[in-house]
């Protein structure tokens, strides 16, 4: 399986970083101060966003809501450890194309959800996976081209306590069935596009290092999938650099452009340098 290169720009904060920021999180979750228990709103959200976007992409200027990039979330979530998160890519509106996209949710204790890189004609235009969200917070979807443009949309979800939620399974459930891959096909009659789609979905307790074990109450370690490549036929389709805010059981939606009739190859490596590979069939009916 080809393996992709990375730029420091397009990676999520660094481990040290992410365990850093959860050690201060917790402080603060379960510490004495009572500011600790106050909401965020839109604007103290866009407050750490500015202190924020330096440290992801320097000085480099970002064009907001040119129709580049779109992202949807439920405006209050029903469950904040599961939020469904839609980004589209209008490739009409980015002629030198898109490479890579970066997802954030401010308030996060690592804020930097995950940065997906797009492989060349691979023709993505939707993705869609699920994110914890600490507190009401702005979710920005920020699309890199070709050219090194960066075009960003955003919106706000009401949510609280995602990052420190109890797990949905118990853990020994979870350490069985970690890696575990299982890939649905839409062919194109489904989705009314010309476009295939796939949903991948992974086994993993994606632990964010703020969740407590019911039994001992101590805080799980942080164990989540850091790095995932899709491809057909070792031709890269979709690539990500991920981090705590993705849920557990990572689940991922995408559309692309098939090129003949190669095996989709999945390959997944979480934190603890544990490597997954599955590998299917392209469908018949999706060509």
């Amino acid at each position: 399986m080809q393996n992709h290169a990375y730029t420091s720009r397009q990676l999520v904060l660094p481990l040290a970083a992410i365990f850093a920021a959860i050690t201060l999180a917790v402080g603060t979750l379960f510490g004495s101060s009572g500011a600790a228990n106050a909401q965020q709103t839109a604007a103290s959200s866009d407050r750490i966003w500015q202190d924020l976007k330096g440290d992801v992409f320097g000085d480099r200027a970002i064009l907001v809501d040119t129709g580049v990039v779109r992202v949807e979330a439920p405006k209050r979530a029903q469950d904040a450890a599961i939020v469904p998160v839609d980004i589209y890519i209008d490739p009409a509106k980015a002629a030198d194309g898109i490479k890579s996209v970066t997802l954030i949710i401010d308030v996060n204790p690592a804020p930097v959800a995950a940065t997906f890189q797009i492989g060349k004609d691979a023709g993505v235009t939707h993705l869609s996976t699920r994110v914890r969200v600490n507190d009401y917070s702005y979710l920005r979807a920020i699309a890199e081209t070709q050219g090194g443009e960066l075009h960003m949309a955003q919106t706000f979800v009401k949510a609280s306590g995602g990052c420190s939620a109890p797990a949905v399974k118990n853990q020994d459930e979870a350490i069985a069935t970690m890696g575990q891959m299982k890939l649905r096909q839409f062919p194109p009659q489904e989705t009314m596009t010309k476009a295939q789609e796939l949903q991948l979905m992974i086994r993993h307790p994606n632990n964010s290092g703020l969740q407590r074990n019911p039994q001992t109450q101590y805080f799980i370690p942080a164990h989540f999938v850091q790095k995932l490549s899709i491809s057909q036929a070792d031709r890269p389709i979709l690539s990500m650099e991920g981090g705590i805010s993705i849920s557990e059981d990572p689940n991922f939606r995408f559309d692309f452009t098939a090129h003949g009739t190669g095996d989709i190859q999945v390959e997944a490596i979480d934190t603890d340098g544990k490597v997954f590979r599955n590998q299917w069939p392209l469908e018949a009916t999706g060509l």
